[in-house]
């Protein structure tokens, strides 16, 4: 049968079922169980009107139940027993634990999480509030959100060309490394290369080391959760400003490979952020549009009356723009969290997890169908699970209190 009329009629089918179980559960409920006549018909109606909203939500009970909730407990199942079936607990676990690689992609993965959200998320504030204020905002909205209708392994592959190297006597099609190769050690290389770097560096850790202090200081009077949030941000902050400085002292002290062309992907460490940049490209469309709409939903008068007390821009946007939509940001960070814990195409599709690029997904993923070791798989997969739930909940409860 042609696909198309398969999936037409699959289509029908599946609308007439949903229409046939709704007509014939308000006439089951009205005609025979509760019918409206009688000495009880008042009450017949009031318990029908109770019953109702359930046996309308049963079906998407069901299947969320089959599709979501038994194979959580399947996989929990499968976690405490080894490929050939037998129970043992929480050996997988502790083999787990024990795996170098796994280790590795917990560390990765804590990059990710790091680096990714608060990227893409600050580069989607910066848009919608720049193309906000100029004329083709709109047209430059389209083009930075134009990746996020590109797949994840498509992306992947438009990324892996600017990384691209080929031999240093042919011409690069990797832009990354046609750019590399025009940097000849000279002075100007090494103002752009190390000087430039380092300045950038210094001054973030500076910036972090300001918003410590910034954290620190609005603790009096706080309540709790306000004070365990601070600390933990400020311990992150310092931790960021350490890192900052100590990559600085290395763009120090760094020897460049220079005339030669690198194979950005197989670089230890770094070729983390090679892969995070795809990512961040295509979330910060997604932040720009969800932060663009609640930069226009700020009443005009609480601008108008900062314009009027003499504010500057940026005062305007830190102190007036920001804290009343500061509820946006948290909730797009954390959808973006989210999806950083379950990256898995990227990688796969760039390194497939070599050269110390595992995450838990594409270890999970090795473990599950490459290596057919489903006990180890299904620990993997009950991590990361145990990773996104607390987010999840807690992005759920923010967007709730957003909305009212």
């Amino acid at each position: 049968m042609n696909p198309a009329l398969n999936a037409v009629i699959v289509i029908v089918a599946g609308v007439g079922v949903c229409v046939s179980y709704f007509w014939l559960a308000n006439l089951v409920l009205d005609k025979v169980i509760f019918p409206a006549r009688g000495a009880h018909a008042g009450r017949n109606i009031t318990r029908a009107n109770r019953v109702r909203p359930w046996l309308f939500l049963f079906p998407a009970l069901f299947f969320v139940g089959v599709y979501l909730a038994y194979p959580v407990f399947a996989t929990l199942w499968l976690s405490l027993n080894d490929r050939a079936g037998n129970f043992v607990g929480l050996r997988n676990y502790n083999r787990m634990f024990s795996e170098p690689k796994f280790g590795e992609s917990l560390r990765n993965n804590m990059l990710w999480l790091i680096v990714v959200p608060a990227a893409a998320t600050a580069f989607g504030l910066l848009a919608a509030q720049l193309t906000d204020r100029i004329r083709w905002g709109s047209i430059a909205k389209s083009i930075i959100f134009m990746p996020m209708a590109i797949s994840f392994v498509g992306a992947s592959v438009i990324w892996k060309l600017i990384y691209d190297a080929r031999d240093a006597s042919l011409p690069q099609i990797g832009l990354l490394n046609a750019v590399w190769m025009q940097f000849d050690g000279g002075i100007g290389s090494v103002l752009m290369l190390q000087a430039l770097p380092v300045i950038v560096l210094v001054t973030m850790a500076l910036a972090l080391g300001f918003g410590t202090w910034l954290l620190m200081r609005g603790l009096r009077g706080a309540r709790v959760p306000q004070v365990i949030l601070r600390l933990v941000l400020a311990v992150i902050a310092l931790v960021l400003a350490g890192v900052a400085l100590r990559w600085a002292w290395g763009a120090v002290v760094v020897s460049l490979p220079y005339g030669r062309p690198q194979q950005w992907l197989q670089l230890p460490f770094w070729n983390n952020f090679f892969l995070m940049a795809v990512l961040v490209w295509i979330q910060t469309g997604f932040a720009m549009v969800i932060l663009s709409a609640a930069l226009r939903g700020v009443p005009e008068d609480t601008i108008e009356a900062a314009v009027l007390d003499g504010a500057n821009p940026f005062q305007i946007f830190f102190k007036i723009k920001a804290p009343q939509i500061i509820g946006t940001i948290v909730v797009v960070w954390t959808t973006i969290t989210i999806l950083v814990l379950k990256v898995f195409d990227i990688v796969l599709a760039m390194t497939n997890g070599q050269w110390e690029t595992q995450v838990l997904a594409n270890y999970m993923y090795d473990k599950f169908f490459r290596a057919f070791d489903t006990g180890m798989g299904s620990a993997a997969a009950m991590i990361i699970m145990a990773l996104v739930t607390p987010i999840l909940v807690w992005n759920v409860w923010n967007a709730r209190k957003e909305m009212r």
